[in-house]
């Protein structure tokens, strides 16, 4: 499995690379705190992973890098190539990028 570190996704975005970013956590905590990804919930990853881009890079995030780790595993079976988990997931984000973030 592919894996981007937070400071390479800060990069990233701050560069304006065209990539997507997915969220996998559950609403709360998408409400709670968010890096602008589009929230696709773990439980419905398959059901809605026509809404994945499958042509441009796709960082998948969660919490700690182990449900969105999960989400590709389950989306490799269906052909995507183009996946990239998020190492640390929400809590590497607010530890080496933004400690003001939200998380718990």
């Amino acid at each position: 499995m592919k894996e981007i570190t937070v400071q390479e996704l800060k990069e990233k975005m701050d560069a304006g690379e065209d990539f997507q970013l997915i969220d996998v956590r559950e609403d709360f905590e998408y409400e709670m705190s968010n890096l602008g990804g589009e929230l696709i919930p773990l439980s419905g990853i398959m059901i809605e992973s026509g809404k994945i881009d499958k042509k441009k890079p796709v960082i998948v995030q969660c919490r700690s890098g182990k449900r969105s780790a999960a989400a590709i595993m389950q989306l490799e079976q269906q052909g995507f190539t183009n996946l990239y988990n998020l190492k640390g997931g929400m809590l590497a984000w607010a530890e080496e990028i933004d400690p003001e973030i939200q998380v718990y």
